[in-house]
């Protein structure tokens, strides 16, 4: 693997500009971070975890790196990590990966950090929305993190949106870290619509509290290659985790979801759902563990995987894992690749639906089990209208963007 080299020398040469620019929260642990890269380097394929995602490839390309804060304007509870109401240095880099070569690599070279902090028995009433966009005329290379932090009994919605518009080889990687102290109340919602030329590396890590509720719904609706991991830490009794994802592909676009849920102590609760659907030479990847420690007695836990391959030339691959060690728990997991139905084709046909028409029907009802477990529903209503212009072959493009036109 020869990527890594650019991105030590890269640290190496601006280390002091990057400093200059960004705060003591982030750079206190940048040098530490460097060091464990550049032993560590990016995982290859043999990395269980990456078995799915050619990460020095994606890497490779000299990507422009953008140094720059965006200046995002902060709101009652949304702040810059430069201005945050709370020490940062408690939750900053506390839960990320230390051993996870893309998560190294943010910590040493991320621009920018967002905060999201909700206070004690606050209950924030309106989304929260966090809106990315990543534009220009060259190659560039986005660095970026998101901290949340839910005092005891706060509850709040937060939807992250990733945008590309110009045609250029782009690469963002983002790490979020998320703090659920004791009977919080999370939604979190993270919805992709780029290029194909793009690459997006996403990490979410989640810490909960007792009786906390988190669910993290992760929708991949257009894009070039993606890699998504999210890992759950449950380590209060009653806490409930619920992840839910779906994805169209298409082209030749890749989309790998890599999930961890971990329950340490008894009592609690997790659900995962995670749908593909699949079309030309499009390739998606699942894999999602379920790791019961011996003190976590009473665990319940369900894990599905359903995949449609609508086309010969995809590929799907899924992996869903249970590890226990305790003895009184109720767990389950399944995982299944099919095809679109020929008999309900026909039925619908002789019905006078279109082929076209009826395939579109068949997949926008596989994906709409996710959709319809989205709680806030204006967003519920946006992402069925996208997904149904998605198999329509309408949305190729943000809305706001000119590129397709």
């Amino acid at each position: 693997m020869q990527s890594e080299k650019q991105y030590i020398e890269l640290y190496q040469e601006c280390r002091e500009q990057i400093l200059k620019r960004s705060c003591a929260v982030m750079n206190d642990v940048r040098d530490e971070a460097f060091n464990r890269f550049k032993s560590a380097g990016f995982p290859s394929q043999k990395v269980e975890r990456y078995k799915y995602t050619d990460v020095d490839k994606a890497f490779n390309p000299d990507y422009g790196i953008l140094f720059t804060p965006l200046g995002i304007q902060p709101s009652r509870y949304l702040f810059n990590i430069k201005e945050a109401p709370v020490d940062a240095s408690k939750y900053y880099n506390r839960i990320a990966d230390q051993n996870d070569g893309v998560t190294l690599l943010n910590t040493m070279l991320a621009h920018e950090c967002l905060m999201v902090y909700v206070p004690k028995n606050t209950k924030v009433e309106q989304p929260l929305s966090v809106d990315n966009w990543i534009k220009g005329e060259v190659p560039s290379m986005m660095n970026r993190r998101i901290l949340v932090v839910m005092e005891e009994g706060a509850e709040a919605t937060v939807i992250i949106n990733d945008h590309a518009t110009d045609p250029q080889q782009f690469l963002t990687t983002q790490v979020v870290e998320i703090f659920c102290h004791d009977n919080s109340r999370l939604d979190l919602y993270d919805i992709e619509e780029t290029t194909p030329q793009m690459r997006r590396f996403s990490n979410v890590y989640i810490q909960e509290g007792r009786d906390c509720n988190v669910r993290h719904t992760c929708i991949t609706l257009h894009n070039g290659q993606t890699r998504n991991t999210c890992d759950v830490m449950m380590q209060g009794e009653n806490a409930e985790a619920t992840l839910n994802g779906c994805v169209i592909g298409s082209g030749t676009q890749h989309t790998d979801n890599n999930t961890l849920i971990r329950h340490s102590v008894p009592n609690c609760r997790s659900e995962e759902l995670y749908k593909y659907v699949l079309d030309g030479q499009a390739t998606g990847a699942f894999a999602g563990k379920i790791l019961v420690d011996k003190d976590a007695q009473k665990t319940s836990s369900q894990e599905t995987n359903a995949n449609l391959c609508a086309s010969p030339e995809s590929r799907m691959y899924t992996q869903p894992m249970l590890e226990i060690y305790a003895d009184d728990v109720k767990c389950a997991h399944g995982a299944t690749v099919g095809v679109l139905d020929e008999a309900a084709l026909f039925y619908m046909r002789q019905r006078g639906i279109s082929q076209e028409e009826a395939r579109m029907l068949l997949k926008n009802a596989f994906l709409g089990q996710v959709v319809d477990q989205i709680a806030y529903e204006p967003l519920r209503t946006r992402i069925a209208v996208k997904v149904e212009k998605r198999f329509r072959g309408e949305l190729k493009k943000c809305e706001e963007c000119k590129l397709c036109k």
